[in-house]
């Protein structure tokens, strides 16, 4: 009887566990378009991806950018691609748009103002390197350095995680029940 609870409890659990992380992983990965630097100054450039799309290319629009940036496949993963906002747009939210299979996927850009330090004031740090120095690895450094941070995990590693716990508890439940059996045959 405590191995039944045992199994129960661990269902439960990985339910309890995992399920807000699936659902927010979900969320997270519903096709929406994302920036990085999600707040960039006017003239900066940004990284762009949308995921949810099938197509094999699609172009990013934006009254904050320069001009439309053409997004293509990316490891898979959705799509990708550079923009830069324009040096004259004004300090606020803009909207970013993705039309991909005849689907509107959407996003946005909060464009920040340029913070300059008064004349005469020291900097509050020290300069230090902007890009990874090419030290051999073919330069693997710089192209590591360059893609968007990845924050948790993914649909896919929850989905993952959620099965495997299933199988875990779906067995210890299996074996409490065969030595139950066997309990009751040999007394």
């Amino acid at each position: 009887m405590g191995k039944r609870r045992l199994a129960l409890c661990a269902g439960v659990l990985a339910v309890t566990a995992f399920g807000p992380a699936a659902c927010a992983a979900y969320a997270a990965d519903g096709g929406d378009v994302s920036v990085v630097p999600a707040a960039p100054a006017p003239g900066g450039d940004i990284a762009l991806r949308v995921t949810g799309c099938d197509a094999r290319e699609a172009v990013a629009q934006s009254p904050a950018l320069v001009s439309d940036a053409r997004l293509t496949l990316d490891d898979g993963e959705g799509l990708a691609g550079d923009g830069r906002v324009r040096s004259t747009v004004s300090a606020g939210t803009y909207t970013v748009t993705v039309a991909c299979d005849g689907t509107e996927h959407r996003g946005t850009v909060e464009v920040v103002r340029k913070h300059t330090p008064a004349a005469g004031a020291e900097p509050s740090t020290h300069p230090s390197p902007l890009a990874p120095v090419n030290a051999g690895a073919g330069g693997a450094a710089r192209d590591l350095a360059g893609g968007p941070e990845r924050h948790g995990p993914g649909t896919a590693q929850t989905v993952v995680a959620l099965a495997l716990a299933g199988t875990a508890a779906l067995t210890v439940h299996r074996a409490a029940r065969r030595q139950a059996r066997r309990g009751r045959r040999t007394g």
